[in-house]
């Protein structure tokens, strides 16, 4: 995952709804922001995502534009309040991209689609380590790195843990990462996983290869119980990952990860390729 520069996602959303705000109101920045008693470039700031704004600052931007369902503007608060507090991934700032560790911690479900590799918050310590390993020749950077993705994990403890749905080739489960005693060890983890509520795996068996999303990267989708539309897509590609915000297109990609699950087996049939693969 690349470490990204510049405004997180939750910070660029923000942007993005004060400028849709203002739009119908018929003020541009320098009228709102003479309203507001402020310089044009500190509205400005907050409306392309170079400065987060505080509570109170967007309290009173809404206060002057008007007519904001009563819900909506609530949401939008909080989500100010989100955007302006310290997540447990800062101390990992040079290893993970803030935007994807925001959106994993937040999200209320986790929609992965992938044709590589177990997906992070499901890997073993040594599965984790062999692929980190291979990306990263300093040990210094592998352990941190290695640190900070079981860090990751306990987000599906957490009291309000998010729901992740994960779908996956038979490919991935006979890649033999680490060795063959490493990727068991890892199936049984997979295993393991599947019984808790908030955790559902399936499989794309070898057979059903021809379903469309064959030939393009695997991908995360982060749904959000929220007024605003914040729900976002993560794509994986080989230049680097990037992030899918345009609400048309991540209705695409969810149509693309339904047909995926169309094409997958069922949680229960699911585990038994998994222990049949075990065996083997």
């Amino acid at each position: 995952m690349a470490k990204e520069q510049g405004p997180t996602v939750r910070q660029r959303k923000l942007a993005s709804e004060l400028r849709k705000l203002r739009a119908p109101t018929g003020l541009n920045t320098e009228q709102a922001a003479a309203t507001l008693g402020w310089q044009k470039s500190k509205l400005n700031r907050f409306e392309t995502g170079a400065t987060t704004p505080t509570v109170s600052d967007v309290s009173r931007i809404l206060g002057i534009y008007g007519g904001i369902d009563h819900a909506f503007r609530l949401a939008l608060l909080e989500l100010t309040r989100q955007v302006r507090q310290r997540g447990w991934w800062v101390p990992f700032g040079e290893i993970l991209g803030g935007s994807y560790a925001d959106l994993e911690d937040a999200a209320n479900r986790i929609l992965a689609l992938q044709k590589e590799g177990i997906p992070g918050l499901l890997q073993t310590p040594d599965y984790a380590q062999e692929l980190i390993s291979q990306g990263s020749p300093d040990p210094k950077k592998t352990d941190l790195r290695l640190q900070a993705r079981l860090t990751r994990q306990a987000i599906l403890l957490k009291e309000k843990a998010p729901h992740l749905d994960v779908i996956l080739t038979e490919e991935v489960l006979r890649r033999p990462i680490g060795g063959h005693t490493v990727m068991r060890r890892q199936l049984e983890r997979l295993l393991t996983d599947a019984e808790r509520p908030n955790i559902d795996i399936r499989v794309i068996p070898i057979e059903r290869a021809h379903y469309r999303t064959f030939g393009e990267g695997g991908m995360v989708i982060f749904e959000f119980d929220s007024p605003i539309e914040l729900d976002t897509v993560y794509v994986e590609t080989v230049p680097g990952g990037h992030y899918i915000e345009d609400v048309e297109q991540v209705r695409r990609c969810r149509l693309v990860y339904s047909q995926a699950a169309d094409a997958a087996l069922s949680p229960e049939d699911s585990a038994a390729l998994i222990t049949a693969i075990i065996k083997e």
